[in-house]
């Protein structure tokens, strides 16, 4: 790959830090995927992402920073926001939260809204770079807008490497989904995205969760665009015996699969391994059908992610 790819380093996080500070663009490895990062509170280099990714600028954009107190400074905090940080902070999980009046980041990244998306990855290097860069980063999947999402910066490269100034090559992304969303833009929280972290887990500490998992061409949460995360090639859900031409992604004692998610069935191992076989099936098949997946625990993000990427709702 070219010299654009580099191993996370004390040398390439300070090269990382100056890019973006002179507003270009990084790719930088998270524990869910690999994010296309800039500098959150400069509109050009934000516009300079959107651009990159081909990315609709209604879309808003997820803000990073290192550690509670920057949060603070960007958003305001109810209980259960408070309460859901503690828990799950750093981690999978992004809150939305009313953004603060004398908050930094742009309104670009914000798609204009008067509201902010905020995570602290739980990925240490990534949260150096955030703490050294002392300002918070937008960071969606380093990829072309409405692609399967990257995992490896090797992915990054092949997607967008012409356009982004370094890639920070930190290994497997060990999630290998994106975040989940919850607004707490209230008292009582409501569900905007499936992700990373499991909707029980959730509900476990702070009561059911309302849906909120609004569609179609006005998001308000990252993730919200009828059809994402999709390959080239054409998918089949829920198949048990497919096409003679069509690649069988399986999931558990699947025969004759093309590739297998999990062959033990556990849906943690397939979360890490979706986008990166979807990936792989898309460079020698037109078509790919893929077997039932639980709809429980991590399973209802695979199948958000799936029934997205196949385009299937109307």
């Amino acid at each position: 790959m070219s010299e654009i790819v580099v191993k996370v380093s004390d040398t390439s996080q300070e090269r990382a830090v100056k890019i973006l500070h002179s507003g270009g663009l990084v790719a930088i490895p998270t524990e869910t995927v690999y994010g296309l990062g800039c500098d959150a509170t400069n509109r050009h280099a934000v516009a300079k992402l959107y651009a990159a990714k081909g990315r609709p600028s209604f879309n808003p954009l997820i803000s990073h920073v290192s550690n509670i107190d920057a949060a603070h400074l960007q958003g305001e905090f109810n209980t259960v926001a408070l309460k859901l940080a503690k828990l799950f902070w750093p981690g999978p999980l992004t809150i939305v939260l009313p953004f603060r009046k004398n908050g930094t980041v742009c309104d670009l990244a914000r798609a204009g809204l008067n509201t902010i998306a905020i995570r602290i990855p739980s990925h240490e290097s990534t949260r150096n770079l955030l703490e050294n860069f002392s300002k918070p980063v937008v960071a969606p999947s380093a990829n072309i807008s409405g692609r399967i999402s990257p995992t490896l910066a090797e992915h990054v490269f092949q997607d967008i490497g012409d356009k982004v100034d370094l890639i920070l090559d930190g290994g497997p992304s060990s999630e290998g989904i994106e975040s989940t969303v919850i607004d707490c833009t209230d008292e009582r929280p409501s569900l905007l995205r499936l992700g990373a972290l499991a909707l029980g887990d959730i509900e476990s500490h702070v009561g059911e969760l309302r849906k909120n998992t609004s569609e179609g061409n006005t998001p308000i949460s990252p993730g919200q665009l009828l059809k994402h995360y999709a390959p080239t090639a054409r998918l089949r859900l829920n198949v048990f015996t497919p096409k003679p031409n069509e690649a069988l992604l399986g999931f558990g004692k699947t025969e004759n699969a093309t590739l297998n998610l999990s062959v033990t069935g556990n849906l943690t191992e397939a979360t890490a391994n979706l986008f990166a076989m979807l990936r792989e099936l898309d460079k020698s098949y037109d078509e790919i059908a893929i077997v039932p997946i639980p709809n429980e625990g991590l399973g209802e993000a695979i199948n958000d992610r799936l029934s997205r990427a196949s385009n299937t709702r109307s």
